[in-house]
């Protein structure tokens, strides 16, 4: 398998207008939509996605649908974090067998586990699966902190990959400069993207992206492939009020408002959330015209 690089979309998951169902063919036009603009990889399934309000039916269709409709073009990593080994392995076996290049495993995220069941936990979804594993750090949702070093340890358990979303621009410089032989950091904070692409991160797993894929294909070609950083910084400057925005509410609500004003029906979010209040969305479309993105 060719290595995971680039913009790797933390994909929203479109439902119907009453929200029982995923909506496919919402979901067809956004990946068009993002694969068009330049996107090089699909993450579904993840926080962005909504997949704690998914049962595990709609998370295997979430995954084959994707990769149904990503026809080949980009890999499809898919989310298959679960509070249980079982239900891991199970959504982890049937993303092998649906073609999913890797998968991104959150650790259980209401009862924290130690390094050990962690480990115990990644062996068995690799060995299982047979897939590489990105490991989805997330300490602020898992209540799971661990060293760059543990972190890169779980290389010898099936990780290859690692999506950064601990925010700590100290511990991903570790990974990035240390420990990048054992592990592949993509940085999976928002509002750290420059600086992890800057600081040599191999792509980024960006939730922005559904809402700015065109201006984060840019920042990924300016930065991390022409060394470009003037350019970078002048199209970080459109990005980062954008980013800042998402990270100052309730992730998935904000990234799904965002398509909506770019004029995508997403069908909003299943309850208890909800797309943000008219005044915020006010905030965000004022943001996004101010960095060139179109809106409805």
């Amino acid at each position: 398998m060719a290595q995971l690089s680039g913009i790797l979309v933390a994909l929203i998951t479109p439902f119907t207008d009453d929200k029982t169902q995923i909506d496919s063919a919402r979901l067809k036009a956004h990946i068009d939509h993002l694969i068009s603009a330049g996107c090089h990889g699909l993450v579904p399934g993840g926080s962005t996605g909504e997949f704690t309000c998914m049962t595990i039916p709609e998370r295997k269709q979430l995954t084959e649908l994707c990769v149904k409709y990503a026809a080949g073009r980009v890999p499809v990593v898919a989310g298959t974090g679960s509070t249980s080994t079982s239900e891991a392995v199970d959504l982890a076996v049937h993303a092998a067998q649906a073609g999913a290049a890797a998968v991104m495993v959150v650790p259980p995220f209401y009862d924290p586990v130690n390094l050990a069941q962690l480990t115990e936990l990644m062996d068995e979804i690799h060995t299982s699966s047979q897939l590489p594993i990105m490991y989805y750090n997330i300490p602020s949702a898992s209540g799971l902190t661990l060293s760059p070093t543990e972190i890169a340890g779980l290389s010898k358990v099936g990780v290859k990959y690692l999506k950064d979303t601990s925010g700590n621009a100290p511990a991903l410089t570790e990974l990035l400069f240390g420990l990048s032989d054992q592990i592949t950091a993509l940085n999976g904070w928002d509002t750290l993207t420059f600086y992890g692409l800057a600081a040599g991160a191999k792509g980024g797993v960006w939730g922005a992206a559904n809402i700015i894929p065109e201006l984060a294909v840019e920042l990924w070609e300016a930065v991390a492939v022409k060394g470009d950083l003037v350019r970078g910084r002048e199209i970080w400057a459109k990005a980062w009020p954008i980013c800042k925005f998402l990270e100052s509410h309730n992730y998935a609500s904000a990234v799904k408002t965002g398509v909506e004003l770019r004029g995508q029906a997403t069908g909003g979010l299943r309850k208890p959330f909800a797309l943000l209040s008219s005044e915020l969305q006010a905030e965000l479309k004022q943001l996004m015209k101010d960095a060139g993105v179109e809106t409805v």
